[in-house]
């Protein structure tokens, strides 16, 4: 995302979720407010996730979808490292902040067709 206001929103919703874990009374307004700064910015991809991740987030009272595997890293080493839902969700937040890197797009439409799937 290019809006330095939503970068700063990225980053606070990852330290809190450091912080607190998955504390949905503020998580969830801070997803919808970035999901505004996406729209704004016409960003159809982003707004998709962040909508079915708030949404997934108020049914489950958590995230339950795990981090997408590196088709490149077929070592064992990716279940010893089981993905918690607060990391995940780290995850597909952080991935907003660079929208240029291939990778993170693909991983969003990952979690796009999870959140649809689950």
């Amino acid at each position: 995302m290019e809006n330095t206001t939503a970068i700063k929103l990225i980053d606070k919703i990852v330290n809190d979720l450091d912080q607190t874990g998955i504390n949905t009374d503020t998580l969830i307004d801070d997803i919808k407010k970035l999901r505004g700064y996406a729209l704004e910015e016409q960003i159809p991809l982003v707004v998709k996730v962040l909508r079915l991740t708030y949404e997934h987030i108020e049914e489950n009272d958590s995230f339950l979808i795990p981090m997408p595997e590196d088709e490149e890293d077929e070592f064992e080493v990716e279940a010893a490292v089981e993905s918690s839902p607060v990391e995940s969700l780290k995850y597909v937040i952080s991935l907003m902040r660079n929208l240029d890197n291939k990778i993170n797009v693909a991983d969003l439409k990952t979690y796009r067709d999870a959140l649809n799937n689950f």
